[in-house]
């Protein structure tokens, strides 16, 4: 009779969460990790939907920065979770790129987590200089970059981030062989180039536009497929000289810990969609130069799966060896 009880409740244990049940989730605090620093695009982006869910919701979302091994360490974190909604990853381009880049990680990317939905969709970065580099436009830093090899430093905010393979990209483009210097989060990245230290980077424009229009950087060209509408007279990279340069910033998006109960991977995309509706919000993501976005976990799915393929031929292309 004891066999049979603990037999009883064990398979209680393991069958799914219905929608029923999700209704009641969350009864507590939810942690959502930040696999970077604090005061990058990543973090703000995540405080402000955070904020928005959680009025919704009715329970705190905490964000949890952990920086480190261009946010593995904080997927990590995440991968190893109990998979019963409490504990979230927020993250961005890298989390795709990481598998193309590095020979070993402590989780798979595919199979350890569940995508939830990509809350937005990045246009582009901006190339920005220090005000010091003798280069007034992309042409101009080119030719300067061909002088000598590795003479012109950029920052990104870890190897494999987008704004890494971004500047990789220009170099295959136009044959140049610039040095990457990369720094833990976009915020030290960014600090770097306005100290000196490097001679331009590709921010976002959340964390550019700032220093562009206060006059501390200067801003030569957009690497999305248009112009960002906040810098209208900066053209695309490509329309400065470099044809079929495109690169974009991908999404930020959320993802559960692998075995997260459907109902409750659909309960957060219900909600983070209907914080896509706020319009300070839509305001915020969109002067960020990102448009909200918001697919089902299904569709999202396929998109994340997509683009590790896409960022792995990449990778290849520019000749960068996972470590």
């Amino acid at each position: 009779m004891r066999q049979l009880i603990v037999l009883t409740l064990a398979s209680v244990a393991f069958v799914p969460l219905n929608p029923a049940w999700a209704q009641t989730y969350p009864n507590r605090p939810i942690r959502l990790v930040v696999p970077y620093a604090p005061g990058g695009t990543i973090d703000a982006f995540a405080r402000a939907l955070a904020r928005q869910v959680d009025s919704q919701m009715g329970q705190p979302i905490v964000v949890d920065n952990r920086g480190g091994a261009n946010g593995i360490l904080g997927a990590e974190l995440v991968a190893k979770a109990a998979p019963d909604g409490y504990t979230l990853l927020d993250t961005a381009a890298s989390f795709v790129i990481n598998p193309a880049m590095y020979k070993k990680m402590p989780y798979d990317t595919e199979k350890d987590f569940v995508p939830i939905t990509n809350f937005a969709r990045g246009l582009g970065y901006i190339l920005t200089v220090h005000p010091s580099v003798p280069a007034h436009s992309v042409k101009e830093l080119v030719a300067l970059a061909k002088k000598q090899e590795h003479s012109v430093r950029y920052s990104s905010p870890g190897i494999g981030n987008g704004q890494h393979l971004a500047g990789e990209l220009l170099s295959i483009k136009t044959g140049i062989k610039m040095l990457h210097v990369p720094y833990k989060g976009s915020s030290p990245a960014m600090a770097a180039l306005l100290s000196g230290e490097v001679h331009l980077t590709f921010p976002t424009p959340t964390t550019g536009l700032p220093h562009v229009k206060a006059g501390r950087l200067r801003a030569l060209g957009f690497s999305g497929s248009s112009r960002l509408p906040a810098l209208p007279d900066v053209p695309t990279i490509a329309e400065a000289g470099v044809p079929g340069y495109y690169f974009d910033v991908a999404w930020h998006a959320w993802f559960a810990p692998a075995k997260t109960p459907p109902a409750i991977a659909r309960r957060l995309h219900t909600e983070v969609k209907k914080a896509l509706q706020e319009p300070k919000l839509v305001e915020f993501f969109r002067a960020g130069g990102f448009e909200p976005q918001g697919d089902p976990p299904a569709e999202f799915a396929k998109i994340f799966r997509a683009d590790i393929k896409r960022y792995a031929e990449i990778v290849k292309a520019a000749g960068i060896q996972p470590e």
